[in-house]
């Protein structure tokens, strides 16, 4: 056998592998322990993470579930605004060297310096990209990391780890899509997806991250996401902002939901301020994540089965106490966790599922209004109008008359 045939037939091995580590018994989640193991046999390497960028704002170790804790919490706490590989990567939708993504500048950067070689003698890095590790919209990177002695990852052994990233990216909307409610209108000309929902401001006002998606926007969101990003701009030098959240309506009067988070310095985009607006997930969104999602954050774990809780019983309204039940924490304590880490309050969340189904009722026009606010969990009509109105900045009826034209717009 030739040399080019046996490396042709030692690739499809590789793959095979990998294909089939990805897989999981239950068929609901992705082996990532097994892919980490199978990648470790293709591509050696010291240490290994994926990351995604977050609807609360920048981004956050996913995967898997053996990162040292010390690199998921010092990424957590500061260095996720070092990370210039993530941002590159997912910037240029290809593979970088840590060399090629901070340039001459890689052996002087803190991601380095205090980050890799401070917290494990690690020195060489690779970045690929993925489409959307967690939620559909925000990108991520599947990063490898080698000791100096190790040498630098080859070409070849790049292609193998991007051929890896291609097999997971499938797998993951394949997952994504089995796992959607079947009631979920997921496509729906009324439901407010773009293919991009995170999108960074520098302190000129610049769309560095997300500016393509960013200018197909419709006018009038795109107008006063400038104007707020202007104002946030402003106040940046002299008050310690935290991030907030954004109601912003379009041309037809729907309101949109951003979080949106400030940061005095991120360096990974470059010097100065910069503001990030993220789109927030909605309910279907909600519903396809699993504690598996984020084995790389315990924390993270154990919140997530109060999102299927919520979303399973959004109609009886339960209390806070209620749903702090299901994850074993006290109510405070699981509200501001909950708020931290997930970038919504749960009162934002019950409402995003209530309002969501109430949608798809208007949308059916089997029901009255008074069945649909019962039907929701609202207490009356009047009060399922005044809070439809509060999240969509539209009455129920309107709101249907201006989904409809989308509908046919969209026919």
């Amino acid at each position: 056998m030739s040399k080019a045939a046996s490396s042709k037939t030692s690739s499809h091995r590789e793959v095979s592998g990998i294909a089939e580590a990805i897989k999981s018994k239950s068929g609901d989640t992705i082996a990532y322990r097994q892919l980490f193991d199978v990648l470790s046999k293709t591509v050696a390497y010291a240490e290994g993470y994926i990351v995604a960028s977050a609807p609360r704002g920048g981004l956050q170790i996913v995967q898997p579930s053996r990162v040292p804790d010390v690199l998921v919490k010092a990424y957590a706490r500061e260095f996720q605004q070092e990370d210039r590989a993530t941002w590159q990567v997912m910037l240029k939708n290809k593979p970088l060297r840590g060399t090629e993504a901070f340039g001459n500048g890689y052996d002087q950067s803190r991601f380095l310096r205090d980050y890799l070689l401070y917290n494990c003698n690690l020195y060489h890095m690779v970045a690929v990209p993925l489409k959307s590790p967690v939620f559909a919209g925000y990108p991520g990177a599947l990063h490898l990391y080698r000791y100096r002695e190790q040498g630098a990852f080859t070409d070849q052994e790049i292609a193998r780890l991007s051929d890896a990233a291609k097999l997971l990216d499938a797998a993951v909307e394949h997952q994504r899509l089995g796992r959607r409610p079947a009631h979920c209108t997921y496509q729906a000309p009324w439901a407010h997806r773009l293919t991009q929902r995170q999108f960074v401001f520098d302190a000129k006002g610049k769309c560095v991250f997300g500016a393509d998606v960013f200018g197909g926007m419709d006018d009038r969101l795109k107008q006063q996401i400038s104007q707020h990003c202007e104002h946030r701009l402003g106040r940046i030098k002299d008050v310690d902002q935290q991030a907030d959240r954004l109601q912003i309506p379009d041309s037809r009067g729907d309101l949109w939901t951003f979080r949106v988070m400030p940061f005095k310095s991120y360096p990974a985009f470059g010097e100065g301020a910069f503001v990030f607006f993220c789109l927030q997930p909605e309910a279907c969104d909600w519903a396809t994540i699993r504690p598996n999602d984020f084995q790389a954050d315990p924390e993270l774990v154990r919140l997530v089965p109060s999102l299927r809780f919520m979303a399973q019983e959004f109609s009886r309204s339960p209390s806070l106490g209620d749903i702090a039940k299901v994850v074993h924490l006290s109510p405070f304590h699981f509200h501001r966790r909950f708020t931290e880490l997930l970038g919504l309050t749960p009162k934002h969340f019950l409402l995003e599922c209530q309002i969501f189904e109430a949608k798809r009722q208007l949308m059916a026009r089997q029901k009255e209004l008074s069945q649909i606010a019962s039907d929701c969990g609202f207490a009356h009509q009047s009060h399922f109008t005044s809070r439809f109105k509060q999240a969509t900045g539209l009455t129920p009826t309107r709101w249907r008359r201006v989904a409809q034209d989308l509908q046919r717009d969209s026919a």
